[in-house]
């Protein structure tokens, strides 16, 4: 017989839901092990190499950039709580192209990040166990590494599959000790080896300017910083979600934000002076791109540290990886949910995971393994899809704050006005930080995912395709086409990826400064007319409805 959820709607006999079964520490603590990751060991070398000293304010800048996307998402999370959050909420502001671009976006970044992790602890093994083989001379995985990340990747699917109580124990644990190196590293290299004096070295605090501190945050920072959205994607398996993933999501971006911004301080003031006396290229002289806590921790005598931080390079990127592989498959399911792809990718297990999306991710892991062999070949790539997605937050809150004024919201965001297309301001400009070549890579694989979108809703009969509404999304291709041509005309051009033996460069026509208040017009212009094309009253509030009776039926299955 089949039962009724709470919101009347009617499920049949067996058929499996998402069990909400995580509370606000395990919120908390899913989103501090998304943070904290293969960002820590690598990110502190690589911006402190574009900004010298001055990579403290990019830090900074980050942290400060993310809160104010943090805190769209918090309205957004908790107004509407559901699986898969960032795929969803442009799906019901724009429609279904809308919601299929956020979606899209939401995957490709999540889906590398597990093998970004994997390459991460592979060199930094690598750097200190060449035996190990996993990596050859030009830095790129070898044989043996490739095969040795598809095992990381395996792990991550076991747990994840085996239920999302498995996921949030176990996250629980790693994230206890990811946490605890590095303050332990911040301790000890600090009372042992620190240089104020290297923080104005080699050319001054910072020797390339702000250029230098803004091209530092698409090179590491924003991807440390990040993650504070995966709380969100597993909010229909929440546990009062109203106040427990706005919660979740400003304790653990102030947790992160300050252990980041000391291992900062940590790393310019444990290097040696000598290193600095002709500049930022090399601070750590000798040394790999992996391994540079590692590295300090020899020099200062403290061999115990370097062994606690080799065996945290397996530790923190596989529990970064393990939550990533678990919502990587629950954007998945909700493209399912949304109609864009076939709707057996949504299907639930016994345990209450999309299984079929975990095995998704876990195929999808392991192809970028080949193109993408190497940690830097991704990050940027993984960074760009990262802030294309957060930023269609501000703009799927400033349409539903329009045409769903009535909605109960467990948290506002003040000043919503201001703050929310500002987030929208800084999202771009992050994009456009990245460089032209990894925008251009980027919406390659967007158009990419179109063309897969309209191959499967045109082997659908008639009456079961998506209903577009174009109208709804039409800001969407000319924004992606404004910033890849800013890109073009721009300044910044990241670690641009060779790609089919072809480097793309910015061509450097928008002067310095005039470059960002371009990037900044342009976004306002595409700001005010999404919010104001957003879908109708009704089809919005149909829309909701149907997410909310998702997530009535989802609670009434996890109280069975």
């Amino acid at each position: 017989m089949a039962k009724t959820s709470p919101a009347g709607t009617q499920t049949a006999p067996g058929e499996q839901h998402l069990h909400r079964a995580i509370g606000l520490p395990g919120l908390t603590m899913i989103n501090i092990g998304g943070i904290i990751g293969s960002g820590w060991l690598l990110g502190a070398l690589t911006a402190a190499k574009v900004a010298g000293g001055g990579s403290l304010i990019s830090w900074i800048l980050g942290a400060s950039v993310l809160a104010v996307l943090a805190l769209v998402h918090a309205e957004l999370g908790s107004t509407y709580p559901v699986s898969g959050g960032t795929a969803r909420f442009p799906f019901l502001t724009f429609g279904a192209l809308g919601g299929f671009t956020g979606g899209w976006m939401s995957w490709l970044y999540n889906v590398t990040v597990a093998p970004i992790e994997a390459e991460a602890s592979l060199s930094y093994l690598d750097s200190h166990f060449t035996g190990l083989h996993f990596i050859n001379s030009s830095g790129l995985l070898t044989g043996r590494g490739i095969l040795a990340g598809v095992g990381f990747l395996l792990v991550f699917v076991v747990i994840n599959a085996m239920g999302v109580r498995w996921l949030s124990d176990t996250n629980a644990a790693s994230v206890i000790w990811k946490v605890f190196i590095p303050v332990l590293t911040i301790v000890a290299l600090v009372s042992t080896r620190f240089h104020g004096s290297n923080f104005t070295a080699g050319g001054g605090f910072a020797p390339f300017g702000f250029h230098g501190i803004f091209a530092a945050l698409p090179l590491g920072v924003i991807f440390a910083e990040a993650g504070f959205e995966m709380c969100i994607q597993v909010g229909g398996e929440a546990k009062n979600p109203q106040k427990n993933i706005p919660r979740a999501i400003i304790l653990s971006l102030i947790i992160c934000t300050l252990v980041y911004l000391l291992l900062e301080v940590t790393f310019v003031g444990a290097l040696n002076p000598a290193q600095l006396l002709h500049g930022w290229a090399n601070p750590i002289g000798g040394v790999q791109n992996f391994g540079p806590y590692a590295t300090l921790a020899t020099a200062a005598g403290l061999g115990w540290l370097t062994t606690l931080l080799l065996i945290d390079a397996v530790i923190s990127p596989a529990g970064a990886g393990l939550v990533y592989i678990g919502t990587s498959s629950r954007l998945s399911y909700a493209l399912g949910r949304n109609g864009y792809f076939p709707p057996a990718i949504s299907r639930i297990s016994k345990r209450g995971v999309p299984f079929t999306s975990i095995i998704i991710s876990f195929v999808a892991g392991m192809l970028f393994f080949l193109p993408f062999p190497s940690w830097g070949g991704l990050v940027e790539l993984a960074t760009s899809a990262l802030v294309f997605m957060y930023a269609l937050a501000p703009l799927a809150l400033g349409g539903l704050r329009r045409v769903d004024p009535d909605r109960h919201r467990p948290y506002r965001l003040p000043a919503a006005g201001v703050l929310s297309p500002l987030a929208f301001i800084f999202a771009n400009l992050l994009v456009y930080f990245a460089g032209f070549s990894t925008v251009f890579w980027l919406e390659a694989l967007v158009v990419l995912g179109f063309i897969a979108f309209a191959i499967y809703q045109g082997r659908l009969p008639a009456a079961r395709r998506t209903v577009i509404d174009p109208r709804a999304a039409l800001s969407v291709l000319p924004w992606l086409a404004g910033l890849l041509i800013l890109s073009w005309l721009g300044r910044y051009n990241g670690s641009p990826p060779r790609v089919f033996g072809v480097t793309l460069l910015a061509t450097n026509h928008l002067p310095n400064w005039w470059d960002l208040a371009a990037i900044a017009a342009f976004s306002l212009v595409i700001y005010y007319w999404a919010v104001h094309s957003t879908l109708s009253q009704q089809r919005v509030s149909a829309a909701v409805e149907q997410v909310e009776t998702e997530a009535s039926v989802e609670l009434d299955e996890s109280l069975v």
